[in-house]
């Protein structure tokens, strides 16, 4: 399933890869008569699809995963997310959750994510020693943290972790403020600034409550998304996370720039953030990406839920059934992650001359039986649990389930550590 164009099946096709990436899709046979000397990888009863991309997640937040479940959101972070935050946050902290993070999405069949957290620099070492492509965010917020002192801190130290990782393959990076409640116009008007000169992705949490919109018309005079389109925000280069209290003109202006929604619906269903409008965006023409959020909020780094969470729920709040069919779904957790990232160009389908990141899901057994229509299957009855082999850039990450790299050695001991460090603020 190459993804471009959309809804194509390939059957009975090989991909050629040389030196990382793709080099022809074509049939097996004629990819046998024409690549003799290659490596042969032959995957009998399976789909191959793009790497997938997770558009946002707070990646090192998995080790708050199931910390104090079930509670109304300011409760859940004054009492026991912002807390732990607060004692535990470090550059190991991130390091080690980043990387059982990595673990669990490569697993997942997931070869890129977009990360927003403290300490990047920490989050970026464990995503390359784990093989993975990641974006990461130059975080903008202006409360302390151990991480940075205010919002310039924040700033100068993310923009000179991009000035020594720029030259890296498998990373990029977003300037990231963390939501409308949290930046200032002062703040928000030197992301706007930095976006057009270094022509980076604005990563942003946005609309995601109704709360959030009341405290923005109380204090400033305005819904969040006009006043970010107030400071020149607004473009082909801004991610809206959440997205998900819009009315029609926003929904138009979000189109009218070429914003992309990085939608994240388990983590709107678990926090009861409400249900985004993901027919009316798509048929507005706005570029629709797919999310897990961070395991605090969701519980899982799952894109197959999410892909499959996703139609349906469209279906329901658009009631209509085609609303996100199949091929959507696919596509915002390919394609569509790729282009809000600015990555389109190098990820996202499987196209000659794009990096070879690429997921094989093994469609068979009893639970996947019969199959009519493998795209179908893919969003609605397969799990991560039938993802077998990955490749990040032509590299071999997991082969029949199992991770190929040491750097995954010993995870469990470190993971314990931290359970036992944050344990007593998971009571409620």
């Amino acid at each position: 399933m190459p993804v471009e164009p959309a809804g194509r099946v390939l059957a009975g096709h090989a991909v050629a890869v040389r030196e990382g990436k793709i080099e022809a899709v074509l049939p097996a046979a004629a990819a046998e008569a024409r690549f003799r000397d290659y490596e042969r990888v032959t995957l009998a009863d399976h789909a191959l699809i793009p790497g997938l991309v997770n558009a946002h997640t707070h990646a090192a937040m998995t080790l708050m995963r199931g910390l104090a479940d079930d509670l109304p959101l300011m409760r859940w972070l004054e009492e026991h997310i912002w807390p732990a935050e607060k004692r535990h946050v470090s550059p190991q902290f991130v390091h080690d959750g980043t990387l059982l993070a990595c673990a669990e999405m490569l697993r997942g069949g997931i070869t890129c994510f977009n990360d927003m957290y403290f300490f990047p620099e920490a989050a970026l070492r464990a995503a390359l020693a784990a093989g993975m492509r990641s974006a990461h965010g130059i975080i903008v917020i202006e409360y302390p943290s151990a991480y940075a002192a205010d919002a310039a801190d924040y700033l100068r130290k993310g923009l000179e972790l991009r000035d020594r990782y720029g030259d890296e393959s498998l990373a990029s990076f977003c300037l990231a403020p963390h939501a409308p409640y949290t930046v200032s116009d002062a703040s928000f008007k030197k992301v706007s600034t930095l976006a057009a000169e270094l022509d980076l992705p604005v990563h942003v949490h946005l609309h995601e409550t109704e709360h959030e919109i009341e405290r923005s018309a109380a204090d400033f005079g305005l819904r969040p998304l006009e006043r970010l389109r107030a400071m020149n925000l607004l473009g082909p280069n801004l991610i809206a996370v959440h997205a998900v209290h819009l009315n029609e003109a926003e929904i138009a202006l979000l189109a009218r720039h070429g914003c992309s929604v990085a939608h994240c619906p388990s983590s709107n269903l678990k926090l009861a953030s409400g249900f985004a409008p993901i027919a009316k965006l798509a048929q507005a023409g706005v570029n629709i990406a797919l999310g897990t959020d961070g395991a605090a909020s969701n519980n899982r780094l799952d894109m197959f839920q999410e892909m499959r969470t996703a139609a349906l729920l469209a279906k329901a709040a658009a009631g209509d059934a085609q609303a996100m069919p199949a091929e959507a779904a696919l596509h915002a957790a390919t394609l569509g992650g790729a282009r809000a990232l600015g990555l389109a160009e190098r990820i996202g389908s499987i196209t000659p001359g794009k990096a070879a990141d690429l997921t094989a899901v093994a469609i068979r057994g009893p639970e996947l039986a019969p199959c009519y229509d493998v795209l179908s299957h893919l969003v609605y009855s397969a799990g991560r649990e039938h993802v077998t082999h990955v490749w990040v850039a032509g590299e071999l990450r997991v082969r029949e389930r199992e991770l190929q790299n040491a750097a995954f050695a010993r995870l469990d001991t470190r993971w314990a550590l931290w359970q036992n460090s944050l344990g007593a603020l998971a009571g409620h």
